[in-house]
């Protein structure tokens, strides 16, 4: 009868360690569970990220259609355009010599 005890015990207990080790490295377990949460922190992160980009994008939208102010700087510094009554001076070397 011990002996009988003894050998469902260990079953139990075999049983119970499979079980276990599926929980823990199954296709849905607590490895992929963790490996989802990482995932889904960084997709978090992600989208912050670009909210703050679209946010910015749509400032610039509404200053390049109502502020000249802003159309001349962004003229000047993408297109390097200048006004009529500006002059250009270019230097060459580090002397600063024209």
């Amino acid at each position: 009868m011990i002996l009988r005890h003894k050998i469902v015990f260990g079953i139990a207990c075999g049983a119970l360690f499979v079980l276990l080790l599926v929980i823990a490295f199954g296709d849905n377990g607590l490895v992929e569970l963790h490996r989802l949460r990482a995932r889904h922190a960084d997709l978090v992160r992600q989208n912050a990220h670009l909210g703050q980009e679209n946010l910015h994008m749509y400032r610039s939208i509404e200053r390049l259609q109502n502020d000249l102010g802003y159309i001349e700087y962004v003229a000047r510094q993408e297109l390097g355009m200048i006004r009529t009554d500006e002059m250009i001076f270019k230097f060459d070397g580090r002397d600063g010599k024209p």
